[in-house]
C-alpha cells in the first residue's frame, strides 16, 4: 500500500462534504450537510450541545459514515476511501473520550510514544531511540518535559490533556482536531491550554476547534462554522459570524458580543 504521505492530494481540500446525512440509532445526527475545509485553515465549529458537532468530527475521522445517496460526496484530501489508521495519523485528534481511555497509570512519556503504535500505552512495544527523541522534542515544544515521568492519574486534567495533544502531534498531522477541549479545565489550565493551541496554530499546523464555549476560539482562528440541529446554519469569517444576532439565535438567548485581546465573549444573558 502507498504511504500515507502518498495517499492525499495536497491540492485537494482537507474535507469536502456535499449533502451528507448521518443516522445513528435511528436518529439523524447530520442532516444534508455540505462544507469544504481547506488544509492549513484554523477553524472553529461552534454550537450548543446536541448540535451535531461531534458527529461532524467523527464523520471526518471515519468513525461515522454517511448514508449512500445520489449527489452526496464525502472526501478527505480528495479521496472517498481511506485506510482508517492512516487517516487518523494524518489528523491528530484529542477528545474527552480519548482522555477517559488514557486515565490510567501510564507515564506522560508512554502516552506520547504510544502514538507511534496507535496503542493505549505501551505493552510489548519497544520505542526506538528516534521515537524517544521525537517525543522529547514535542514535550519541549509544549513545555511539559518536567511532567514526563508523572502518570496520567497523577496529573491535573489540563496537564493530561497537553500530553494527549503531544501524542496527537507525534506524526506531524496536517490538522489537529480538538473536540470540546476545555471541558473540566479551571482558569489556570484554560490559560495554559490557550497558549499551547496558539503556539501550535502559529507553527503551521491547521487547528479545527469544536466547542460550545465562545471564549475557546483563539485569535488565530479566522473562520467560524455555526452548527445547530445537525446542520450548518452559518459559515464565514469570524468577525462576520460572531455577532449578537447570530450567537443569540444559535443558543436561543439574547446576547451582546464583546471582544477583548482577540477573544470573543457573550454577555447579557
Amino acid at each position: 500500500m502507498d504511504s500515507t504521505e502518498d495517499q492525499w492530494n495536497k491540492l485537494a481540500p482537507l474535507v469536502e462534504f456535499k449533502n451528507i446525512t448521518v443516522v445513528r440509532r435511528n436518529l439523524t445526527v447530520l442532516d444534508s450537510l455540505s462544507v469544504t475545509l481547506q488544509a492549513g485553515e484554523h477553524i472553529a465549529v461552534l454550537g450548543p450541545n446536541g448540535a451535531g458537532k461531534t458527529a461532524f468530527i467523527r464523520t471526518i475521522t471515519r468513525e461515522y459514515y454517511p448514508l449512500v445517496r445520489e449527489g452526496s460526496t464525502s472526501k478527505i484530501w480528495g479521496r472517498e476511501r481511506w485506510n482508517v489508521r492512516d487517516l487518523r495519523s494524518a489528523l491528530g485528534i484529542v477528545s474527552n473520550d480519548l482522555q477517559n481511555v488514557f486515565a490510567r497509570d501510564f507515564s506522560g512519556m508512554e502516552v506520547i510514544v504510544s502514538g507511534f503504535f496507535d496503542s493505549v500505552g505501551l505493552f510489548l512495544q519497544e520505542p526506538t531511540p528516534d521515537m524517544t527523541r521525537k517525543a522529547e522534542q514535542i514535550m519541549d515544544f509544549l513545555e511539559i518535559s518536567h511532567l514526563k515521568e508523572r502518570t496520567m492519574t497523577e496529573m491535573s486534567t489540563g496537564e493530561a490533556r497537553r500530553f494527549l495533544i503531544a501524542r496527537a502531534l507525534i506524526h506531524e498531522p496536517k490538522a489537529l482536531i480538538l473536540d470540546e477541549p476545555t471541558n473540566s479545565l479551571d482558569l489556570h489550565a484554560l490559560h495554559k491550554f490557550r497558549l499551547v493551541i496558539r503556539k501550535i496554530a502559529r507553527s503551521g499546523t491547521g487547528v479545527i476547534l469544536v466547542t460550545h464555549n465562545l471564549p475557546d476560539i483563539i485569535p488565530e482562528i479566522s473562520r467560524v462554522i455555526l452548527m445547530k440541529g445537525g446542520t450548518i446554519i452559518q459559515d464565514g469569517p469570524k468577525d462576520k459570524v460572531l455577532t449578537d444576532e447570530a450567537i443569540g439565535g444559535l443558543f436561543d438567548v439574547p446576547v451582546r458580543i464583546r471582544i477583548e485581546d482577540g477573544y470573543y465573549y457573550a454577555t447579557g444573558y
